[in-house]
Formats: C-alpha cells, sequence, structure tokens
C-alpha cells in the first residue's frame, strides 16, 4: 500500500487548515477514473493541514489504513462499495459513534452517495469534506451484523451497471457535472415515494452475488414489523422494501402481487422488522445477499456521521 503524506500551504481558510485527514483511494476509482482521484487529492492536500493519502491495493489493506488512522479524519475516494465497506469497517469496530466519515464519490455506482446529499464532482465533493459539517444518520443493523445505508430489496432485482464515471470538466472553476440532489436538509426523507428505493437500488451494482435471470418474482414471506404481521405467508407479494426512515424507525413497503386490479401498497414503519419464509435472496444497498430463512433489521438513530454540503 503506497503512503503520501502532504502539508499545505497558507490558506485564508484557518478552519480547513486545521483540518488532520487520511485519504484513502479505492483501487477500483484509481482504475475507472485516476482524473478524478487526482483533482480530489489536490484539492485536500491544498486545503488540510496535512494530509496522509493511502493507496490500498485490496480490502485487507483498505481495513488496515483505516484502523491506523489515529486522529486524522478519514475520507474514503471510491464508489458506492467503499463507502459501504467503510461504514462496515467502522461498525465492527464499534467506532461509528465517534467517527465522522467523508467521502469523495468516484467511480460508476453512485446512486447512493447522490441519494445521501454527497456532491459527485470530484471539487465539489473535495470541498464539502473540507467546508462541510457532519450529520448524523440512521442506519439499519441486521441479525448477521451487516449494515444498509440505504435500502433493503426483496427480492433483487438484475441491475445494469452504469458507465464509468468521468473526471470533472472543469477543474479550476470548481463547477461539475455531478452534484447530488438535495443537500443536508433534503436527505432521503422517509416519506420519500417507492420510485426513490427504485433509484437507488438501480444505480448501484452487485459486489458479491450476480442476480440470474428470472430470479425475481412473487414470493410468500411473512413481514414482521415491532413483532405485528403486516404480510404473511398465504399472502404472494412482488416486493418488499425496507430503509432507514427519521426517528429511529425504519420504513417498510411490500407490494402483493397484484390480480386483476392493481393492489395497493402495504407500509408501516417501527424499530424492527423481520422478514421470513422460504429461503430468499435480498439486496441491501450494493450488496446482494442470501439465501437466508430469516432476517431482521433494527433501526439505529443518528449511528452514523456523514460529511455534507452545509447550506
Amino acid at each position: 500500500m503506497a503512503e503520501v503524506a502532504t502539508s499545505a500551504s497558507s490558506s485564508a481558510n484557518s478552519s480547513a487548515r486545521s483540518v488532520s485527514l487520511l485519504v484513502v483511494v479505492d483501487p477500483v476509482a484509481r482504475r475507472l477514473d485516476g482524473e478524478s482521484v487526482r483533482i480530489a487529492k489536490d484539492v485536500l492536500s491544498a486545503g488540510a493541514a496535512h494530509t496522509k493519502v493511502c493507496l490500498p491495493d485490496g480490502p485487507e489493506e483498505f481495513a488496515r489504513a483505516l484502523r491506523r488512522r489515529g486522529s486524522r479524519r478519514p475520507v474514503v475516494v471510491g464508489d458506492d462499495s467503499a463507502l459501504l465497506r467503510a461504514v462496515a469497517l467502522l461498525h465492527r469496530q464499534r467506532e461509528l459513534a465517534g467517527c465522522a466519515l467523508s467521502v469523495v464519490p468516484v467511480g460508476s455506482a453512485l446512486g447512493l452517495a447522490r441519494s445521501l446529499g454527497l456532491p459527485t464532482g470530484a471539487v465539489a465533493a473535495a470541498r464539502a469534506v473540507l467546508d462541510g459539517a457532519e450529520r448524523r444518520l440512521d442506519l439499519l443493523v441486521d441479525d448477521s451484523d451487516g449494515v444498509v445505508l440505504g435500502a433493503v430489496g426483496i427480492p433483487p432485482s438484475p441491475v445494469p451497471v452504469p458507465a464509468p464515471g468521468q473526471a470533472e470538466a472543469e477543474y479550476d472553476a470548481g463547477t461539475g457535472p455531478g452534484a447530488g440532489p438535495g443537500g443536508p436538509g433534503t436527505v432521503r426523507p422517509w416519506l420519500r415515494t417507492c420510485q426513490s428505493f427504485v433509484r437507488t437500488l438501480a444505480s448501484s451494482r452487485p459486489a458479491r452475488t450476480a442476480v440470474t435471470p428470472g430470479a425475481a418474482g412473487p414470493a410468500r414471506l411473512r413481514v414482521e414489523v415491532d413483532g405485528a404481521t403486516l404480510v404473511d405467508l398465504d399472502q404472494p407479494v412482488d416486493a418488499v422494501t425496507v430503509m432507514p426512515g427519521a426517528g429511529g424507525v425504519a420504513v417498510v413497503e411490500v407490494r402483493p402481487l397484484s390480480v386483476g386490479a392493481q393492489a395497493s401498497p402495504l407500509t408501516a414503519s417501527g424499530r424492527t422488522v423481520t422478514v421470513s419464509g422460504a429461503h430468499f435472496r435480498y439486496r441491501a444497498d450494493a450488496v446482494v445477499c442470501g439465501p437466508v430463512g430469516t432476517r431482521t433489521w433494527v433501526a439505529r438513530e443518528g449511528a452514523w456521521g456523514l460529511t455534507l454540503p452545509t447550506g
């Protein structure tokens, strides 16, 4: 793993200059969009008192860099999978509560980053790292200690992989083509419609297993919210979606199998959601998991911190 330490020159922004950063660059980001990575490193190095850049070659070195960050604020340069990997590592180390994570989204799968309110242009995202503020966000933790930031989808539908991201076109001007929708005040409102769930899922690629054609379809599942049954095994369903809501609850939507007239979705919210039935697969953000016979997700309020643009 390559490491580069840089010191910044003088600047009018004294608060940004007091920051010490550990910048961990995902190898996939370096391969797909090296120019955006270079731009992000330049902006961060010029804006912080001290910047240590780590170039891990794989997941083990990625994890080791985060563990050895010391007092430096961690900055992940990479796509949704890199963001999820960093949050999962910090969760397993039980360090999410005391660590504000910063992210510069670079890569081909950035749907989750956008939904969280992160800019996706290299300059805008790097400046948000330097000038932004920490926001505490909810997440879901399952009974295997896995974390979910965006949404769970059952069954996991096939997802097209978008073209690799392009480097930001206007480096000096500080403008870019990819500012994420919404700022900190519009991050993932829990009453967002099912279309937003689908957009988030459809912009992330599977990281562990591929979904075979025809795998998605009606299923018989029992969905319980805080112990109350929302749908039982006698009602076939087309899809189930679970996502973190506001105030430490999980928001659930079940789409029953429609025969003739379209059936209305069933919705509920609660702290704990359990899905059980015949062995099923599910997509948790960018990762396809399973098969499992049962899985429980618990909502945790303000469980992790993300640096987001202010204003």
